[in-house]
């Protein structure tokens, strides 16, 4: 009897729940939103199996379209603005369209769209318009830095039991599900993205000790495990991050550019590099790995070559490969290369149009900066620990992206809208 009102009960339980569970979507629709990106980008649930068969980021992506919807067009509590920046996103969002309707392999671009591209385009604009508060700013920082510790915590567990090494030596997450985690340089970009959040606050004057320790651990533990992944453009996105905040608080270029001739050799041994199967010191010459980045660099310049404007396509990179390497051993290759990856899918033209949001978001950044500087008014914590933050992102990001590819996934795109909406800030409250 109790079995057969069981469902009956459950059913009136979650009916009740409903307005409690509206409310708190329009009142948190930013958190929703943001914790549909980070289960995105930081791949939590395939991190921890536990949480894989719960469905977190469709639950979540229901939750964000909804707070959104609400927001944007119901409440229209959010009043949508426009900046110069996402005049040049949106002109990077127009090329990849166009394509994807001209992509040598149009199911493969459409495939990749579907699953990821369009909610990074969505997200990326849901995100400048909903930060508007400092509350906004501290669950963002929350959320990077605490997912992106949970994932350095697990690549360190696998390092140390030997779980799903790659080549013996580099760590990878959840590679038996296919996961993105699965490749030791996508790793260390996921692992690298917090790693500027965290040390803006760990290195920040006015933090608390207690504050300065806990993210100093968080710190300590990206390093080690963007360092067990052996990836050179991980070690280069350190290098950057460390360099930039030293700059910021040494008054000494002498010392600096001292300190980080130093660092780069010592990071690089720290991390074993010249133990790795491939791209180790036992490879006279070029190395195996070295040689294969350049090969695929020839392939993207080829398809650029032939597809100005459009590129081969999203995502067409890998199924393009053999049609424009100069050498084939048998197997499709990765482009490694933000860089690159952009000018073989976007050609040309979507290439030109990426530098000249890259720079922009930069200076966007600088002016972010020097306002806080040169304001007479007494500016939140939180809004100085995010500018330091976005802006050592970005151009960790920049000088990472010669290994790294991540044209496509969400690190720029949210950096681009998290920039956007400080200056959007800064010039409303300074």
């Amino acid at each position: 009897m109790t079995q057969a009102f069981l469902p009956g009960y459950m059913s009136l339980v979650i009916i009740s729940a409903l307005p409690l569970a509206g409310l708190v979507l329009v009142k948190y629709s930013f958190v929703m939103v943001f914790l549909f990106v980070g289960f995105s980008f930081f791949r939590l649930h395939e991190a921890f199996s536990q949480l894989y068969h719960f469905k977190i980021p469709l639950l979540l992506s229901l939750a964000a379209l909804l707070g959104l919807g609400w927001q944007l067009l119901i409440s229209r509590q959010i009043k949508c603005y426009w900046r110069a920046e996402m005049s040049w996103l949106l002109a990077f969002y127009l090329v990849v369209m166009v394509g994807i309707v001209l992509a040598s392999n149009r199911p493969i671009a459409l495939a990749y769209f579907n699953n990821i591209y369009w909610k990074i385009i969505l997200m990326s604009f849901a995100i400048a318009w909903l930060m508007q508060r400092k509350q906004d700013f501290s669950s963002a920082i929350f959320i990077i830095v605490g997912f992106g510790t949970a994932i350095a915590c697990v690549a360190i567990y696998n390092q140390v039991n030997a779980i799903g090494l790659v080549e013996g030596t580099r760590v990878t997450i959840g590679r038996q599900l296919g996961s993105v985690l699965g490749d030791p340089n996508d790793l260390a970009l996921v692992l690298m993205f917090p790693m500027a959040f965290a040390c803006a606050i760990a290195f920040h004057p006015k933090v608390t000790p207690f504050l300065r320790l806990g993210l100093c651990g968080c710190v300590i533990l990206l390093s080690v495990a963007i360092i067990a992944t052996q990836s050179r453009g991980g070690l280069l996105g350190i290098l950057a991050i460390f360099s930039l905040f030293f700059y910021f608080k040494c008054p000494s270029k002498t010392l600096f550019l001292t300190v980080f001739t130093l660092l780069a050799p010592v990071l690089f041994v720290i991390a074993g590099i010249s133990d790795r199967a491939s791209g180790g010191a036992a490879e006279a010459g070029i190395d195996a790995s070295a040689m294969g980045r350049l090969y695929a660099w020839q392939a993207a310049w080829g398809m650029a070559l032939d597809n100005p404007l459009s590129g081969v396509g999203l995502n067409n990179f890998y199924a393009n490969y053999y049609f424009y390497s100069p050498h084939w051993d048998g197997l499709n290759h990765a482009v490694h290369s933000t860089w690159f990856g952009i000018l073989a899918e976007t050609g040309f033209l979507g290439l030109l149009i990426f530098t000249g949001l890259m720079l922009k978001l930069i200076r966007c950044g600088q002016y972010n900066l020097s306002a806080l500087r040169n304001t007479q008014h007494t500016v939140p914590l939180v809004i100085d620990i995010s500018c330091r933050a976005v802006f050592v992102a970005l151009i960790a990001t920049v000088i990472s992206a010669t290994f790294l590819t991540q044209g496509f996934t969400w690190p720029i795109y949210v950096l681009a809208a998290m920039v956007i909406a400080l200056r959007q800030w800064i010039d409303k409250h300074l």
